[in-house]
């Protein structure tokens, strides 16, 4: 009787999430959560700690410098972390290595934005220790699939060319990675069919936002790359072509992995993606390279130098 009425209580409960999510729906104004994912054990004995954010605004971005409104301690501010923010969740983002010693020891990563600051606290709990097959599950990769296998999976192989840069307002500048998947797993299948081409889709308010079905949002197997702006002014600049967002975009066509339908777009013949990017205001820009197969995350940066 107990276990039925707590079964209960939970499916009440995830309705009333999506009802939630479905009725509020706010695009400014709410607060931006730093986040704590886990830690990984590296074989030297040292650690590695990952984070992540929560945007809860739908279109309200934010740039805040590396200082007293964006901090890790100790041994920062800089750490490494991003200074512009994107929309809703970006998981997995970034991550801190720590000494074989860090014993008890936290990192503290305070964000202020809307005038409001929040923290997240990174340490060695053992039940906060992840794995290739955790890290997906968070992210719902392989559609929320929890296959042993990928337990053994291993984040894509990824290669920058020029990692740093020095250009002038409004000249394109051309980035050239490399991204490969070299065991396959998760491996790419079930993709949605495309729209007939010349096609516009037709989508109701309702559609505009899909709960999803599961606790996570789900999103499908497969190696894919873009480009996002890690640190600078993301409205000052311009890829061409568009890029697939990496932030958790769930509204139906938006050019996300987690967004229904979508197919994932099948790899350059020479895993060779190459894209253009325009700056309209000077400045140092750092561009973060994201390579994924669904589940894990490789990363490499850009620093760009824009002059007048």
């Amino acid at each position: 009787m107990r276990k039925g009425l707590m079964l209960a209580a939970l499916v009440m409960s995830l309705h009333l999430v999506g009802d939630a999510q479905t009725r509020y729906m706010y695009s400014s104004g709410q607060t931006l959560n730093p986040a704590y994912e886990g830690w990984l054990p590296n074989a030297d004995g040292s650690f590695t700690l990952v984070f992540g954010y929560m945007n809860s605004n739908w279109q309200q971005e934010f740039d805040i410098p590396v200082g007293p409104q964006n901090a890790i301690e100790p041994d920062g501010p800089d750490q490494g972390q991003p200074t512009h923010f994107y929309p809703r969740r970006n998981p997995f983002l970034f991550s801190i290595r720590v000494p074989a010693d860090f014993g008890n020891k936290e990192l503290v990563w305070a964000l202020t934005a809307n005038g409001k600051t929040e923290k997240a606290y990174g340490y060695l709990k053992s039940d906060y220790q992840i794995d290739p097959q955790v890290i997906s599950t968070e992210v719902g990769g392989d559609f929320g699939s929890l296959r042993d296998e990928l337990r053994t999976n291993i984040p894509p192989e990824l290669s920058v060319a020029e990692t740093k840069r020095s250009v002038k307002i409004g000249e394109p500048v051309a980035l050239t990675a490399v991204a490969k998947d070299p065991d396959n797993i998760p491996a790419r299948r079930g993709a949605a069919k495309p729209l007939p081409k010349g096609q516009t889709p037709t989508i109701s308010a309702a559609a505009l936002y899909r709960p999803p079905s599961s606790i996570v949002a789900t999103s499908g197997p497969g190696l894919r790359f873009s480009w996002i702006v890690y640190r600078g002014n993301a409205s000052a600049v311009t890829f061409t072509p568009d890029q697939m967002k990496t932030w958790t975009d769930t509204r139906a066509y938006a050019n996300s992995p987690w967004s229904p339908p979508w197919t994932i777009p099948l790899p350059p013949t020479d895993n060779k993606w190459q894209t253009q990017v325009t700056f309209k205001e000077p400045g140092t820009y750092v561009l973060r390279g994201i390579a994924s197969d669904g589940s894990l995350f490789t990363y490499e940066n850009v620093t760009v130098i824009v002059t007048k």
